[in-house]
């Protein structure tokens, strides 16, 4: 059942996650110096959540290497080999998030006659002396397969490592020619994991929506940032404002596995963050990102204290909580639009973001520890897709963020609500006018673009046939 107490502990990092005032893109793409040099490390979104496909299964995804231009061809976005991308589980409540691990290492292959070759993927059926077209990720079918990725799977249950599974990476989108039937392509890139449970890393289309532009012009929006009824209700419109991220693809990484194996209580609230590390010549883990809650830092951290917030591991936040107990978002959120919003003595943010339900207010000590990690509560019930609301809990919707985090959970506007205080009191309908996925593609889509199957994420643009959704264009909002 889902805690009463879970919803104003999560929100406040919702509504900080959402507002981008800082040089970066969506959720927390490039949001610091060293790691926007760094897109393969990158992670821009993390989810989790309970399947509502599978009720036993809870799902966590991360995303990588942001806004991928469809068009930009084969070479951009693979996995680095260099790099370990792992997702780390608390669950004990104790704030140190390394109870489970689970654990994703790449290689890359150049395979014969591509080494030859100009290009690292080609397939056509119809022309001698070309392999065909790529409609297998290994076998006969895969030859126009030239540079090809494979990944290992590997749980780690208090530092002791279990190889679980692994597979093929799933290519990027090159367009029918090449790949005349890429959601079939992608489905062979789920793979079992022993003890139940699949795994998934490939190109995905990018489901993070915002009204990037504007937001980045000084939050320069369409429209006064206050939804009226109806288009706070709207969920497959936007009434607005343009999503900008239309037409961009990212790298996914996706795991389902049994709730049993994750601490053995049904009803527990375990507390969850991805992180990319580099592999030194000691074999040392040298970390290079982080993120639970979205866009806390590229939201409340400050600027130049970004990179080192992204090397120190969550359990270690109080040493930046003067960052959440005086907000510099809503400090400019008030000087935007005037508004009266709190900016000291935020203690309902340092809740929402850095403590467990129930957890005591007050100084962050090693008997009431703050931690910074996406707080997800096995025991709440999973929405239909059809059902779910892209408010989340504060729709009443408790399989949303905050409770964890789904794919189409609108960050932006809960972020911004939280923020301006929705904790402590009613606030107006703050939002940037970006109510859904607009322009997804494949099947298995809600009238929302919600994909329904796993990997939760919808079938990436292809690199031929591409579309940004523009404004002025149709099915957007006028420029």
């Amino acid at each position: 059942m889902f805690h009463a107490r879970l919803l104003p502990s999560c929100l406040a990092g919702l509504l900080l996650a959402g507002m981008v005032v800082t040089p970066a893109q969506a959720a927390s793409h490039r949001e610091a110096p060293l790691i926007a040099q760094q897109p393969a490390a990158d992670i821009t979104d993390v989810y989790a959540f309970r399947s509502w496909k599978n009720p036993a299964n809870a799902v966590f995804i991360m995303n990588v290497i942001p806004a991928q231009e469809p068009g930009a061809g084969p070479n951009y976005f693979f996995f680095d080999p260099a790099l370990v991308y792992e997702f780390h589980l608390d669950t004990n409540r104790d704030g140190k998030a390394e109870d489970i691990v689970y654990q994703l290492r790449f290689t890359t292959e150049l395979r014969p006659p591509f080494d030859d070759l100009p290009l690292s993927f080609a397939g056509v059926d119809t022309v001698p002396g070309l392999p065909p077209a790529i409609r297998h990720l290994d076998g006969p079918g895969s030859e126009g397969l030239g540079l090809r990725q494979s990944y290992t799977v590997t749980r780690l249950v208090n530092g002791v490592p279990t190889p679980v599974g692994g597979g093929f990476a799933v290519p990027s989108n090159m367009g029918p020619r090449t790949m005349p039937d890429y959601e079939a392509l992608a489905a062979e890139g789920v793979v079992a994991l022993a003890g139940g449970g699949k795994a998934f890393a490939g190109q995905r289309e990018e489901t993070f929506y915002i009204d990037l532009g504007a937001t980045f012009d000084t939050l320069n929006f369409r429209q006064a940032p206050i939804l009226s009824p109806d288009q706070d209700a709207e969920r497959t419109r936007n009434p607005f404002g343009n999503d900008m991220l239309s037409g961009f693809n990212v790298s996914s990484i996706a795991l389902e596995v049994p709730i049993s194996q994750l601490g053995g209580d049904p009803d527990a609230v375990i507390g969850v963050y991805a992180s990319t590390s580099r592999v030194a010549a000691t074999g040392e883990l040298r970390p290079l990102a982080r993120m639970g809650n979205p866009l806390v830092n590229e939201l409340v951290i400050g600027t130049g204290m970004k990179d080192a917030w992204n090397m120190t591991d969550p359990d270690k936040e109080a040493k930046f909580l003067d960052f959440y107990l005086n907000s510099r978002v809503a400090a400019l959120l008030n000087l935007a639009f005037g508004t009266g919003f709190p900016t000291t003595g935020r203690t309902d943010l340092v809740q929402a973001l850095l403590r467990y339900p129930g957890q005591k207010p007050g100084a962050c000590t090693k008997a009431n520890p703050c931690s910074e990690l996406l707080r997800l509560n096995l025991g709440a019930m999973p929405t239909p897709p059809g059902q779910q609301q892209r408010l989340g809990g504060l729709a009443g919707d408790g399989a949303g963020f905050p409770n964890g985090r789904r794919p189409n959970d609108d960050v932006t506007d809960i972020v911004l609500r939280v923020v301006a205080g929705a904790l402590t009191g009613p606030v107006p309908a703050l939002g940037d006018g970006v109510n859904f996925n607009v322009g997804a593609k494949g099947s298995h889509l809600t009238a929302s673009g919600i994909y329904t199957e796993f990997p939760y994420l919808p079938t990436p643009y292809d690199g031929r046939n591409r579309r940004h959704i523009d404004c002025g264009e149709a099915k957007a909002n006028p420029c």
